[in-house]
């Protein structure tokens, strides 16, 4: 009897889905930006029939978070996010500049190897596919295994719809038979033209190895620092929402708070009032316990959890209102299960002298991990929310705003996304909230303004003023002809001629 070796098949498969959509991605990159935008949103209007099963579908499966926010995310990528690209010019001429005669055309990339995590894996699996195809990219996916059936439900969805309104078949695809071999037989592919990484860190190396173009949406650590001028009521209220939306999986969730010393019991006070609990430090250290593996990486058991289980879990009795644990920590380090990514709905609570120490812990906690993803800050001082503009290590500084709703762009003006660039910082070469425009190559078009014989005659007249050192950024402003140059050295000449000069 023979055995089936499934990483092979695997691997075959991975192989048929790049080519296959290779050849498919040969028809769509003819297509005009209406075509792909009525197949787009053909997908989007059928998906959104199936939010709640959807969801439903994904929470019992993996276990992580809770359904009804799940619906959101489904209605989000397939509602808002559509109709905040509806109208956007990706492919073809995309920008035209008459007066400086340009022109910016969109050019599709190719093949998109995808990435799905198994926490947000059916608002992620829609969001990357309305992306391509608008883009006008076929793309592959690659499922979590623990999410297998509600991605495969999705995709099998969106590839019905969109076929059937004119997508050449094979430009949208998945791995049916899922295996790691499979995973990186499609990143290393020769016709794979860029990888599309959201969570899944385990394969984040690999896909670097491929050497291909990464976008990767890396792990969040980010910090919610409240400022003593902070509407202190808000601010707790948007954290604790945030960081129970979906039970605390989505990365640019909170993961600590920080507070100016003058208001941490007034911001205490305030949080136990809406339901979070504050350990004790042997509390602290059993939940600690659980949050990493012994290789350092996130204890699945514990993702995507409510409050009241993961105190039951190490034995202890809170209130049935609570909704956030919280440790008190002072330090941080990669050793402290406190400093790191934590996705469950539990916080750390740093006390710091002043702002410029909040700053500090802010950097810390950061370069500790998520370095390029994103902090919050709550304050009415806006000297003091551009400084950490200014200094702060990443992508997406949030301001009064509940963060995991911020971050993806649901309650602020950031672009509707599920993939968060991390920047260079992070690993990834964008660090924006990944859109259709991330996913093309910009061909620029420049019409012929000036002869080599005005660029010489213009250094001439230079040369012969004795000019021709020193003044090449202000001669780079007048580009339209050389009578700007003329007129530049006039004015140049009557200041070396001023009163005074040598």
């Amino acid at each position: 009897m023979y055995r089936v070796d499934n990483d092979l098949l695997s691997v075959q498969e991975a192989r048929i889905l790049v080519e296959n959509a290779r050849e498919a991605q040969k028809l769509l990159a003819a297509f005009s930006q209406e075509k792909l935008d009525k197949i787009v949103g053909s997908m989007a209007a059928e998906v959104r029939k199936y939010a709640r099963e959807l969801a439903l579908m994904s929470q019992e499966e993996t276990g992580f978070g809770r359904w009804q926010d799940k619906l959101i995310k489904n209605i989000f990528v397939s509602d808002y996010l559509w109709r905040q690209i509806k109208d956007m010019k990706v492919v073809g001429i995309i920008a035209e500049d008459r007066e400086k005669r340009t022109l910016d055309i969109g050019v599709p990339l190719g093949v998109i190897v995808a990435l799905l995590p198994a926490t947000n894996p059916v608002s992620t699996a829609i969001y990357k596919a309305l992306l391509a195809v608008k883009s006008g990219n076929a793309i592959v996916f690659s499922p979590h295994p623990k999410a297998k059936k509600a991605i495969g439900k999705v995709l099998e969805i969106l590839i019905r719809t969109a076929e059937g309104s004119g997508l050449p078949a094979g430009a949208i695809g998945y791995l049916q038979r899922s295996a790691p071999q499979g995973t990186l037989e499609m990143m290393r592919h020769k016709d794979t033209a860029l990888i599309l990484v959201t969570g899944v860190p385990k394969l984040i190396r690999e896909a670097y190895k491929s050497g291909k173009p990464v976008i990767y949406g890396g792990p969040g650590n980010g910090p919610a620092f409240i400022e003593r001028s902070a509407d202190i009521r808000q601010a707790v209220a948007d954290i604790i929402a945030s960081r129970t939306f979906d039970n605390g999986i989505i990365s640019a969730s909170e993961q600590s708070i920080v507070v100016e010393e003058c208001i941490a019991a007034q911001v205490r006070r305030e949080l136990e009032k809406k339901g979070a609990y504050f350990l004790s430090p042997r509390e602290a250290e059993e939940l600690g316990k659980l949050f990493l593996r012994p290789d350092g990486s996130i204890n699945s058991e514990i993702v995507g959890k409510p409050a009241l289980d993961l105190a039951r879990r190490i034995g202890i009795s809170v209130p049935e209102t609570t909704r956030v644990l919280l440790s008190e920590q002072s330090y941080v380090s990669g050793s402290n299960p406190y400093s790191r990514e934590k996705l469950c709905p539990v916080l750390a609570f740093y006390i710091e002298k002043d702002w410029q120490d909040a700053c500090e812990k802010c950097i810390e906690l950061l370069l500790n991990e998520g370095q390029g993803q994103t902090l919050v800050i709550h304050s009415r001082n806006e000297e003091v929310i551009r400084e950490f503009a200014l200094k702060k290590p990443v992508s997406r500084l949030l301001v009064n705003t509940p963060a995991t709703l911020g971050g993806i762009g649901a309650t602020t003006n950031l672009f509707p996304a599920l993939t968060l660039g991390c920047g260079a910082a992070g690993g990834s070469f964008t660090s924006d909230n990944v859109s259709p425009l991330n996913l093309i190559n910009i061909r620029k078009v420049g019409y012929g303004v000036r002869t080599l014989e005005d660029l010489t005659k213009s250094a001439q007249t230079l040369e012969d003023a004795g000019l021709a050192v020193g003044v090449g950024p202000a001669v780079r402003q007048f580009q339209e002809s050389p009578e700007d140059l003329k007129e530049l050295l006039k004015r140049i000449l009557a200041q070396l001629t001023a009163p005074g000069k040598v």
